[in-house]
C-alpha cells in the first residue's frame, strides 16, 4: 500500500501494459515512469490476456473478480483507466467499476482514434449506456479534438474533459544486432524497401499498401514491401499477394521480436501507416526516432515529422512515396517530443484533487 501520509498524491492505472508494445501502452508507461520521476507513486494493474508475475507496482489479475480486490485493496487518489479501441459492454462494465469508489477522483483517457466515427457512437447520446457510464468520470481525457466532441454529446461538461495528445515512451531496448536470415536476403533484394508495422486487420488498409507497391515498381523496379505483424486478416492477404505478379517482392513476416522490428525499420527507406482510423502508433514514432520517413494517413494526432494522406487514398500514398523518394536520404532521426503532454495529465490529476481540498 501506499503510504497515506507520506506523499500528497497517489495513482493507480489500469490499462495493457507491454508487451506488447502499441499506443496505448506506451502512453501508460509514459505516465508512470513520468509520475515516479516527480515523486508520486504509481501502480499498474493490466488488464490484457498478456500476464506475467506482478512486478515493481505492476499487477497482472488473471479474473474479473481479483481485479475487484486490487481495486479494493490498493489505495491511491487518482484512478485513471485507458480504453483503446471501441466501448464495448465490457469495457464500459470495467469503467462503470472505477468510478464506484467516491473517496478517489476517477479519470478515463480514450484513444480510439475510430470509435467516434462508427455508426454505434454516432447515435450515443447523453441517455445511452456509453453516455451515463462517462458521465461519472471526474475527468475525461480524449486524445483527439473528434473524441473531445463525442464526450460533448454525451452530455459530459467540457469542464470536465481535456485535449490531451498521447506521449510515446519508446522502449530502451535497442535495435537487434542482425536481421534474421528471410528478412536479411529480402532487404538484400530490394531497394527501396517499404515497411508497414501493425495488426492485420481491416482498419490497416493493408490492401492498399499492396496495390500502391505495383505502382512503385514501374519506378523503382526492384522495390519490396515488408509487412510485420499478425491479424485475423493473415490468410486473406496471403491469397491476395499470391495473386499479385510481383508477389515475391512482397514479404509478409507475421509476428517479430521488437528489437528485430527496430533493425528492420531502422533498414527500410520508408515505413507505411495506411489506417482507416487509429490511435497514436508506437511504431511510428520509433521510426522517426531511427530516422526512417514516415507516411501515414492523417488522425489527427500524428507527431510532428510525419507526410500525411488522406485515409484510403491510392493516388495520395502514390504521390507521397514520389515525392519522399525525390528528396536527398537524411540521417537525422526526429525528436520523440517534449513532456508537456504528461505534465498535463499530471496538472490534471492536481486539478481534481485539489477541489476536494477545504
Amino acid at each position: 500500500r501506499f503510504p497515506r501520509f507520506a506523499v500528497p498524491m497517489r495513482v493507480l492505472q489500469l490499462g495493457p501494459y507491454p508487451p506488447p508494445h502499441g499506443g496505448v501502452q506506451s502512453n501508460l508507461v509514459a505516465i508512470s515512469t513520468f509520475l515516479r520521476r516527480q515523486g508520486v507513486p504509481c501502480a499498474v494493474i493490466n488488464i490484457t490476456r498478456h500476464r506475467k508475475l506482478d512486478s515493481d507496482e505492476v499487477y497482472y489479475p488473471r479474473t474479473a473478480f481479483g481485479l475487484i480486490q486490487l481495486l479494493l485493496r490498493l489505495d491511491y487518489d487518482i484512478i485513471h483507466l485507458h480504453v483503446g479501441g471501441m466501448l464495448t459492454p465490457r469495457l464500459l462494465g470495467l469503467a462503470l467499476a472505477c468510478t464506484l469508489p467516491r473517496d478517489c477522483k476517477s479519470v478515463m483517457t480514450f484513444h480510439s482514434g475510430g470509435y467516434p466515427t462508427s455508426d454505434k457512437a454516432k447515435s450515443a447520446g447523453p441517455n445511452s449506456l456509453a453516455g451515463i457510464v462517462l458521465r461519472r468520470f471526474d475527468g475525461l481525457i480524449g486524445v483527439n479534438p473528434e473524441i473531445i466532441r463525442f464526450f460533448q454529446r454525451l452530455g459530459v461538461s467540457p469542464n470536465r474533459t481535456r485535449l490531451i495528445h498521447p506521449h510515446a515512451f519508446l522502449p530502451e531496448e535497442q535495435p537487434a544486432p542482425a536481421l534474421p536470415q528471410t528478412l536479411a536476403s529480402f532487404f538484400s533484394a530490394h531497394n527501396p524497401v517499404l515497411i508497414s508495422v501493425g495488426l492485420l486487420e481491416p482498419e490497416y488498409d493493408l490492401p492498399l499498401q499492396i496495390e500502391a507497391l505495383g505502382q512503385v515498381r514501374e519506378t523503382f523496379s526492384s522495390a519490396g514491401l515488408v509487412l510485420i505483424g499478425s491479424g485475423s486478416l493473415e490468410q486473406d492477404l496471403r491469397s491476395k499477394i499470391r495473386a499479385c505478379p510481383y508477389a515475391e517482392h512482397v514479404l509478409l513476416c507475421g509476428d517479430v521480436p521488437h528489437a528485430t522490428t527496430m533493425h528492420a525499420i531502422s533498414r527500410a527507406h520508408l515505413m507505411l501507416r495506411t489506417t482507416l482510423y487509429d490511435g497514436d502508433a508506437v511504431s511510428v514514432r520509433e521510426a522517426l526516432h531511427l530516422g526512417t520517413p514516415v507516411i501515414a494517413s492523417d488522425n489527427g494526432m500524428r507527431p510532428a515529422g510525419v507526410h500525411l494522406i488522406p485515409k484510403s487514398d491510392l493516388q495520395a500514398l502514390l504521390h507521397a512515396i514520389e515525392d519522399r523518394f525525390a528528396q536527398p536520404a537524411s540521417s537525422k532521426a526526429a525528436s520523440a517530443g517534449d513532456d508537456s503532454n504528461l505534465q498535463a495529465v499530471l496538472d490534471f490529476y492536481r486539478e481534481l484533487t485539489d477541489a476536494n481540498r477545504p
